[in-house]
């Protein structure tokens, strides 16, 4: 039996009936075709599933009630922030999506010295909201009930001077650090640093070694930044996450 789950940006409580948000209601009435007493699963980003449903079906929105929560579980022990260089369109919608679904906790869009992408405080605010919407579609069919955290577009040092996680990497070709040779122990947070299709420059890579993070090399061959990063990701959950 399949699980539809919704994302519903408000808190949640057992008992509460509430009017699901239009676009939700649409996907969930003309798309999926559900009527009134059919189940779904909302989630606000809290970490649990709320059980409801359906009470009727408006043209302005589906009413559904809630009858029960639990806690998804589905969070990963191994907290990675990615501190992504802004990519293009659907290369940074890949990666978000992609890196949801692979578990990552935060999500930090960073500008760098070779990103082509250039965002004014009105266009940032827009990529914001759907980098989120697409966050929480990725929440959704994954089965997470907790939104990765996403930070506002910032420059490369002063995200790197902010970091506080207990192993810092940077992707580098040159890299002298081996997945295999991560000194991650137990319960420690990791931030990875991914460059934009440009690469980073020497002045980036400088910066982000002054304040303490250390090149990874991922093997011989050189990868585009939507493949970069979620191959590293990947291989963190399985050798210390939960893909094992």
């Amino acid at each position: 039996m399949r699980t539809i789950r919704c994302f519903v940006d408000q808190p949640l409580a057992i008992g509460q009936v509430l009017t699901l948000p239009e676009d939700a209601s649409a996907h969930l009435l003309r798309v999926l075709r559900l009527a009134p007493g059919d189940e779904v699963v909302l989630f606000n980003g809290d970490g649990a599933d709320y059980g409801a449903r359906l009470l009727s079906a408006a043209k302005r929105g589906a009413e559904a009630e809630v009858h029960s929560r639990h806690d998804a579980g589905r969070e990963s022990p191994l907290r990675i922030t990615l501190a992504q260089g802004i990519a293009r369109g659907e290369k940074m919608d890949l990666v978000l999506q992609k890196a949801t679904e692979l578990g990552v906790a935060a999500i930090a869009p960073i500008v760098t010295e070779r990103t082509e992408v250039k965002l004014d405080a009105e266009r940032a605010g827009k990529r914001l909201a759907h980098w989120r919407g697409v966050l929480a579609a990725a929440c959704g069919q994954s089965g997470r009930a907790r939104l990765p955290a996403l930070s506002e577009p910032v420059a490369l040092a002063t995200y790197a001077a902010g970091e506080s996680a207990d192993l810092k990497l940077v992707l580098d070709p040159q890299g002298s650090l081996a997945l295999s040779a991560l000194p991650l122990q137990s319960g420690q947070s990791v931030a990875l640093v991914v460059g934009p299709e440009g690469g980073l420059s020497e002045r980036d890579l400088a910066t982000l070694r002054a304040a303490g993070f250390q090149g990874l090399k991922l093997g011989p061959r050189i990868l585009r930044t939507e493949t970069a990063g979620l191959t590293a990701i990947a291989a963190l959950q399985t050798l210390h996450g939960d893909l094992g």
